[in-house]
C-alpha cells in the first residue's frame, strides 16, 4: 500500500466517524430544536464526504482563472480568459469522468454533489453559478470555485472637506 492509499484509507476512516457522530448526537438534537425548519435541512452524507472547497476571491484580470489552469494542468469547460473581466459567474471546477460545463440550477439538484443547500440563494444566484466538470487528477483531492473578479479602487468621499 502506497502513501496515497493509505492517506485515502485513513481519510474513509474518518469521515465515517464523522457521519456516525453527526447521525448519533447532533442529528437528534437539531430534530429536537427544529433546527431544519429555522435555518437548513440536515446534512446528507455527500456534504460530509465531499472534497475541500477552495474559493479564489480577488481583483478582475489578476489571474484568479489562469491560476485554476494551472493548478489542474489543463483548460476546463467555461473557462475564458482575456484582458478585460471575463469571468461573470461562480465556477466550481470538479473532478468528473468528462468534460462538462453544468448550469447552478441542475447541478443543486444533483444528490451525489455538496451544493444542494445553495438552493436556497435562489434563482438569482443560480443563474450565476455553474460547474464545471473535467478529469483533473488534481481536482481528485479537491474543488476549486472560480469567482467574478471584484472591483478594487480607492473610495472617495462624497463631501470632500473644504
Amino acid at each position: 500500500m502506497d502513501e496515497g492509499d493509505r492517506i485515502a484509507l485513513q481519510s474513509e476512516h474518518v469521515v465515517n466517524g464523522l457521519k456516525k457522530i453527526y447521525k448519533r448526537t447532533i442529528l437528534p438534537l437539531e430534530k429536537s430544536f427544529k433546527y431544519d425548519v429555522f435555518y437548513e435541512p440536515a446534512l446528507e452524507d455527500v456534504n460530509l464526504e465531499a472534497k475541500p472547497l477552495v474559493l479564489l476571491l480577488g481583483q478582475y484580470s489578476v489571474g484568479k482563472t489562469t491560476f485554476i489552469q494551472h493548478l489542474i494542468g489543463r483548460e476546463f469547460p467555461g473557462m475564458r480568459i482575456g484582458p478585460e473581466p471575463t469571468t461573470d459567474k461562480f465556477v466550481a471546477v470538479v473532478h468528473g469522468p468528462e468534460d462538462q460545463l453544468v448550469p447552478g440550477n441542475a447541478v443543486v439538484m444533483s444528490p451525489d454533489q455538496p451544493f444542494r443547500t445553495l438552493q436556497r440563494f435562489g434563482n438569482t444566484f443560480l443563474n450565476k453559478f455553474e460547474a464545471s466538470f473535467c478529469s483533473s487528477t488534481a481536482l481528485k483531492s479537491f474543488t476549486l470555485i472560480d469567482s467574478p473578479g471584484v472591483l478594487s479602487g480607492k473610495k472617495t468621499n462624497p463631501w470632500p472637506a473644504l
